[in-house]
């Protein structure tokens, strides 16, 4: 008698250490009566979230299934299944993903015949989740009305708060933030005032601050995750701190605390390891992407292998380290396979939109640059998240930049800098005002550009971002010794249908007149001061000193094609353009918004035609003109009046 006089006050003084929340003596207690003599499946549920709360996930799931199996023994299937709807959660997040679907649907099968119960409603929550992954918002949010029905009926405050939750989540999903949003603090709320069970107040408080951070509220997403610590330690849960501090090390990692976001998101990823192992992925992702930022690349490759390894797509941080380390066609390829996978989350396809833009714009391609831009955009205008427009504007800058639009790029990475600003975003306030200085260089701001390199150099200084910073350090440096303005009268050729030419007479025949046609343009620019700038394909790009010599250059390479027709039956047709302006040099090269205007009216040139500015053959005299007219040229904003040089005149 007296020993079941003792088991039952041991049974008593756990249950008490439950109530209290005291989980590692409750843990004690309880795996000891269970060794010895066995539990109510109540008490085994205890265990279960004991072993759970102090981290032991695989002993929680294992009670867990003693205790449905109990249950099932005992005849009472609405508790078994709410048993199996709990052990379906923690297989997800052990990445047991066939073991979960077995586990929902033995609670389906259980629940069948108590249509209405309180356990339908965490039903309906995870079909719910499940109708959010195929992006069928509207199926999703009738499953959690349903849910919230259901919580009213049974006066449930933990399922009413799941639902709430979801619900706010789901809206901002669809992008009805001010729908969504008020739904989030109500139950941020009541998690915070204590009012709900320990796994839901963590669940609230874990996808408060997610969504806060989606939205690019970050210094409210680190106060929540704060907060969210704070409670850990408090109730002496080793469950889920893990996961706070991995979403304290997202936000100090946004915030340009490197070294703090390293720390935190080391010991995160320690703690989930078997805890969760979906968390662990994840954490492994983010020391992949705070490495990045901080220029470590083997140890952030490391980092993004292991996510990957885990089940994680490791993005955007894995194409972005393929492009830092110079391989661009990598980088393109693997955003492009992710973003291929990626539908419903518009949060996490912003993401990878926005270095999709920055890889396009690194290899060149307006043509990809410019999809994930209007992408990234349509985001924008759905979702209300400064983050995202942020995103958007840098990534339509690109855009502009690469076609040739200088100042619009300069207006869109100045509002997207501002915005980054206003986040306190600094990583990405800084690489815009790199972005931000190449269109200051191509417009011929040399002073503007150097401002903003040297801006961003110390930003990326001060936040540790080594690699960023010794790269901007070079091109701060490049540009002050090398810049300077310089007006010039440029010319370009180019050979006018060169692919329908080498069709006609092959390769080989190409080669030879390639040879000969540039030998002889070359002759023509020495002879008259030019200078060779490029030599891309089958055309040049010469710089003149004067607009004379430029035009007395491009008159006397047309006469000697003509010359050589007559003589010899064939010579390429070659149209030239000519501009005067200012421009940037830099070491053997100039930009500037007049190098690309010069490009742009040779573009319109006909076969053998001269066309110039008219501003620029107006100072030289004696220079025959026809074919007055005004053009836009693509990328300039201004239109430009335009003449061709009759050359078979030439000079009057």
């Amino acid at each position: 008698m007296g020993g079941t006089e003792g088991a039952d006050a041991r049974v008593g003084e756990a249950r008490i250490a439950v109530a209290h929340r005291a989980w590692e003596r409750a843990f004690e207690l309880l795996s000891a009566l269970d060794s010895e003599s066995g539990l109510e499946p109540e008490d085994l549920e205890a265990l279960a979230k004991a072993a759970y709360w102090t981290g032991d996930s695989d002993r929680s799931i294992a009670t867990r299934e003693k205790a449905y199996a109990a249950y099932i023994a005992r005849g009472d299937e609405q508790r078994a299944a709410v048993c199996a709807l709990t052990l379906r959660r923690e297989c997800s997040s052990k990445l047991q993903h066939s073991v979960a679907a077995g586990w929902l649907t033995r609670a389906e099968r259980l629940l069948d015949s108590y249509p209405g119960s309180l356990a339908h409603g965490y039903l309906a929550i995870a079909h719910a989740d499940a109708a959010r992954a195929r992006g069928d918002f509207g199926q999703a949010l009738a499953l959690v009305d349903r849910a919230l029905e259901i919580a009213a009926g049974a006066s449930d405050r933990d399922l009413h708060a799941w639902g709430t939750l979801r619900r706010g989540m789901f809206l901002i999903d669809e992008g009805r933030v001010d729908a969504g949003w008020p739904s989030m603090e109500e139950v941020a709320t009541a998690a915070a005032g204590g009012e709900l069970g320990m796994f839901t107040t963590g669940a609230v408080f874990s996808n408060v601050t997610a969504m806060c951070r989606d939205l690019g509220d970050y210094r409210r997403a680190g106060e929540w995750a704060d907060a969210a610590m704070r409670w850990c330690e408090k109730q002496g849960n080793r469950g889920f701190v893990g996961i706070f501090r991995l979403q304290r090390g997202e936000i100090l990692r946004v915030l340009g605390k490197l070294s703090e976001a390293e720390s935190e998101t080391s010991r995160a990823s320690a703690e989930l390891a078997t805890f969760s192992p979906v968390h662990a992925a994840a954490a492994q992702h983010e020391l992949g992407e705070v490495r990045l930022r901080r220029g470590d690349l083997d140890a952030a490759e490391d980092a993004f292998r292991q996510a990957h390894g885990l089940g994680e797509d490791p993005q955007p941080g894995h194409a972005l380290l393929r492009l830092t380390q110079g391989d661009v066609e990598a980088a393109a390829v693997s955003i492009r396979q992710s973003l291929d996978e990626t539908a419903f989350d518009h949060f996490v396809r912003a993401r990878m939109l926005s270095a999709q833009a920055e890889i396009a714009f690194a290899a060149g391609d307006a043509r990809i640059a410019g999809a994930a831009s209007e992408e990234l955009a349509q985001i924008a205008g759905k979702v209300a998240s400064p983050a995202i427009r942020a995103a958007s504007d840098w990534a339509r800058g690109l855009l502009a930049l690469l076609e040739g639009d200088h100042g619009r790029a300069a207006g869109h990475l100045r509002r997207a800098r501002a915005g980054w600003n206003d986040l306190d975003a600094p990583f990405e306030s800084a690489k815009t005002a790199v972005a931000l200085a190449e269109a200051h260089l191509a417009e011929g701001d040399r002073d503007a550009a150097t401002a903003e390199l040297e801006s961003a150099r110390a930003t990326f200084e001060r936040i540790g971002a080594e690699l960023e910073a010794r790269r901007t350090a070079e091109h701060e440096a490049h540009t002050r010794a090398t810049s300077g303005r310089a007006v010039r009268t440029f010319l370009v050729t180019d050979i006018v249908g060169s692919t329908s030419l080498i069709d006609v007479i092959g390769d080989e025949a190409w080669g030879d007149l390639r040879r000969w046609h540039d030998l002889t343009l070359r002759s023509s620019f020495a002879e008259n001061g030019g200078e060779e700038i490029d030599h891309a394909g089958d055309g040049f790009f010469i710089a003149f000193h004067d607009a004379a010599s430029a035009i007395g250059c491009a008159i006397e390479i047309q006469r000697r094609l003509m010359e050589h027709r007559r003589e010899h039956g064939f010579a390429p047709h070659v149209r030239i353009g000519l501009h005067a302006t200012a421009a940037t040099r830099s070491r053997d090269d100039y930009s500037g918004l007049g190098v690309h205007a010069a490009a742009r009216i040779a573009a319109l040139a006909g076969p053998g035609e001269i066309l110039t500015s008219a501003e620029t053959v107006g100072e030289v005299t004696g220079v025959a003109t026809t074919d007055p007219r005004t053009v836009q040229l693509k990328g300039i904003a201004d239109p430009v009046d335009v003449v061709a040089i009759d050359w078979r005149i030439g000079r009057r």
